[in-house]
Order: structure tokens, then sequence, then C-alpha cells
């Protein structure tokens, strides 16, 4: 059974998916764990495909920029109340009290106060980036005005060219802003990407196999599971870290493997990532066909920092 493409939104009216907060978040306690992939292959696409580099997308660069200021307010609001907690206990401890506990909660401290002031930091970088990003599309718009008013003119030769030198500063400010859109990019963090299973009551069945293939941006990952006995499944890969993408959906396509023939696609479904900035991790079930009878298990943990930060 296969079903057409289409695309939702999370919480999105048609309501296919179906979000929990869960307690767990990278980040969460107060040393500011972060979740470890493991070693699964990514594949990198080319960048056939994607959008030109110097079209700039502002009404996007909004949308998300507005999600991102609300998660990193709420991870900060979050790790403040851990503070806070961790201050009380301190200040209850007796003298008595064990010296590796009064160390233990004194280093939580001193890690929680850290990552706080990180979070600050990071959310002001973002601001004024945000803020350049805006001069930038101000300073475009002006010049699209400027553009119609020498079109509009007469066809004198000052005016052909005033108009060509508008053609140069306009594709002078497209590329800043690219240019503004990549580096926010880069302060978006990253998404880490659980694969909880398959489900589908009565249409998966011992012994079927399947293989999942999700795209984001130039990124892909694609596994395989099968299906074990008393609603078990096994799986090639778990857990995928993928760095945001200000322009892209998230994809994901599932066909069911077959011996003789070729893959027989069960369904696409693809979504927007904005709604992935919070501070819990999140878990949903996407139909993944028209008839919703196969849906995939997904956790999605959003981490602020890149590994490598």
């Amino acid at each position: 059974m296969s079903g057409s493409p289409h695309a939702f939104l999370l919480g999105g009216p048609n309501k296919i998916l179906k979000c929990q907060p869960f307690a767990a978040f990278c980040g969460r306690s107060s040393a500011a764990k972060r979740p470890e992939a493991k070693q699964t292959k990514m594949y990198l696409l080319g960048r056939k495909g994607r959008r030109s580099s110097n079209v700039p997308c502002p009404e996007r660069v909004k949308e998300v920029y507005g999600a991102l200021i609300s998660g990193l307010d709420e991870c900060l609001k979050y790790h403040q109340n851990v503070l806070d907690n961790l201050t009380v206990q301190l200040q209850d401890m007796t003298v008595t009290s064990k010296v590796r506990d009064r160390y233990n909660l004194e280093k939580q401290t001193r890690t929680t106060k850290s990552y706080i002031q990180r979070l600050r930091l990071h959310i002001n970088k973002v601001e004024d980036l945000y803020e350049n990003y805006c001069i930038q599309k101000r300073i475009r718009e002006g010049a699209c005005r400027m553009k119609q008013a020498f079109a509009a003119s007469s066809n004198s030769k000052a005016s052909r060219q005033g108009l060509c030198n508008i053609n140069k500063h306009l594709k002078e400010y497209a590329r800043n802003m690219a240019t503004l859109e990549a580096e926010m990019e880069n302060l978006i963090g990253e998404f880490y990407i659980k694969m909880k299973g398959l489900a589908g009551f009565a249409r998966l069945c011992p012994g079927d196999l399947y293989e999942v293939f999700m795209t984001y941006g130039c990124q892909q990952w694609k596994l395989k599971g099968k299906i074990e006995a008393k609603n078990l499944q096994s799986w090639d890969g778990l857990d995928m870290f993928f760095r945001p993408s200000i322009n892209s959906l998230f994809s994901i396509n599932v066909a069911e493997v077959k011996a003789i023939v070729p893959n027989l696609p069960v369904g696409s479904v693809s979504f927007d990532t904005k709604n992935f900035f919070t501070a819990p991790t999140q878990t949903f079930t996407a139909d993944v066909n028209e008839l919703g009878t196969i849906g995939i298990h997904l956790e999605v943990t959003w981490c602020p920092f890149k590994q490598n930060d």
C-alpha cells in the first residue's frame, strides 16, 4: 500500500502528529550533559535542488528566529530553576554532611551557572545577528523601491546608469542577507533524533523488513529494521544528530523490503522543524501513508549547542 507525499506542521489542523513532552532533554541535568549518538552513518547530499545561496528568505528567517528565541528562553528558565534548587540544597546542608555530597552539589552549581551564562551570551548573539539581518532587509527593500523609481522614469542615460548601479547593490544586499542566514543556521544547534520504531498493529508482521530514509537539507539517514515476534523490532541504526536548516523540511520515506521484487513504497511524510525548538524532549507518531495504517515513532531532542562546541 502506498501513500502520496504530504506535508504538515507539528500540531497542525490535521493533527497527524501527537507530541508528548518528556522530562529529560539534552542539558537537563545540572551538568548540562548532551546525548551521545552512536556511530551511525549519515550521508551528505550535494547542493543540487537547494535554493540559490543568494536568494534571501526573510519571512522564513523571522519564523525560525521567533521559535529559536522562544526555545532558548525556555532552556534558560529551566536551568535557572535547576540552579535555584541546587542553591537551596547547599544552604540546607549541615556541617555534618558528607564532604563528597557537598563537593558534588558545588560542582553541579558551578557547571549550571556556567551553562546559564553561555545560554545568555548565545541569546544575545542570536538577537544581534537578527537585528543586523533586519537592517540589511530594510536596505534591500529601499533599493527595490529605488529600482522601481528608476524603471518608471524616462529612458535616459542617467536612468539606465542608475538602474545598473541599483541592480549591483541589490545583488550585494542579497548576498549579505544570505550570509547572515547561514550564520544563523550555525547558531541553531542540533537535533538529536532517535528511532523508536514503526507502528501498524495488524499491518506489521514478524519477519517483515522495512527501510526508513530520512532527509533534512543536505543530510540523509538510511536505516533498516526487522519486525520481530512479540511486538519487538530491531534496527541497524537508532539515533542521529542533524544540523538544522532554515529552509528545509524534515522528510521521511518508508518502504517495505522485498526479496524478489523491488522495495514496495509504504508512504512518506514531511514536517517543519521549527516546532522542535523546545526544552523538553518530544516524542511523536507520524502517519506515513494516507490510510494511517503505518506510523513512525520518533524522539527529538534539541541541543542548543553543537557537539563540537
